[in-house]
């Protein structure tokens, strides 16, 4: 059997390497690696050096591996210069501040959310497992129903989506049912902010709305602020709409969809 029928080759192999590297912060062995990838030793072993040699993976004691310093250099410079991300991270402070609760940006990448901010309170932080660059899926989650609302907007392309995708149940409260999930999408249009109640992880709810950067009309992502149930129930975070709504003005931050002419 060729390489090429074991698994990934070139560029694509090494990448391959690296995105397992980051699934696993304890390191992995070359054994370990292997099996990941599906390739043969060597061809994993060439990955690693190529990884080594230019600082984005490390060699620990007994032969483990993980990302190298100058990756983590590399992805907190990118992420401190996203525009998107340094325009709402003035806003998530003054939100966590006003609240007391965490609070997210998030932009949609198919059937997914990523975390492109977070901001946690001081004390009492909500530990979430959101991180920044981590995903969920966006049927289950305050920001991912906005973001999803907005573009599935055409006749009959949330009805489609239903269909077609599994809404599996994190929670008793999660959304499985399509035409609930439909219908819940035109409330969330309607209403111009969604809830995640306890939907997602258990003990946590959220309100989410959507950011309007770039466009009057398309949402570039999506704020939530998040709260422990027992400390911020749902409908008080649902009172806070127009608090959170006012504060984002303030950050020159539109949460507003601009119809014509306003």
């Amino acid at each position: 059997m060729t390489e090429t029928d074991q698994g990934p080759v070139g560029a694509e192999r090494v990448l391959t390497v690296l995105m397992e590297l980051a699934k696993a912060p304890e390191g992995l062995s070359l054994d370990e690696l292997t099996k990941r990838v599906e390739a043969t030793k060597p061809t994993v072993h060439r990955a690693l050096a190529s990884l080594t040699r230019v600082g984005l993976a490390n060699r620990l004691e007994r032969g483990r591996y993980v990302l190298g310093d100058e990756f983590l250099r590399l992805a907190f410079l990118h992420q401190d210069r996203r525009l998107d991300s340094a325009r709402m991270e003035p806003l998530l402070d003054a939100l966590t501040a006003e609240f007391g609760e965490s609070t997210h940006y998030a932009v949609l990448d198919k059937d997914e959310v990523v975390y492109r901010a977070k901001r946690d309170p001081a004390e009492g932080a909500v530990r979430l497992t959101s991180t920044v660059g981590g995903r969920n899926p966006a049927y289950r989650t305050g920001v991912g129903k906005v973001l999803l609302a907005w573009s599935l907007d055409a006749p009959g392309a949330a009805a489609a989506w239903a269909r077609t995708h599994e809404l599996r149940p994190r929670t008793e409260t999660t959304i499985t049912d399509p035409a609930l999930f439909v219908q819940t999408l035109e409330e969330v249009r309607a209403q111009g902010y969604a809830v995640d109640d306890q939907e997602n992880e258990l003990g946590v709810n959220c309100i989410a709305l959507p950011v309007f950067l770039d466009s009057p009309l398309v949402p570039s992502g999506a704020l939530s602020v998040s709260a422990l149930s027992f400390r911020t129930p749902l409908p008080e975070l649902v009172a806070g709409l127009e608090r959170i709504r006012s504060i984002a003005d303030a950050h020159d931050v539109r949460t507003r969809l601009q119809t014509t002419g306003s």
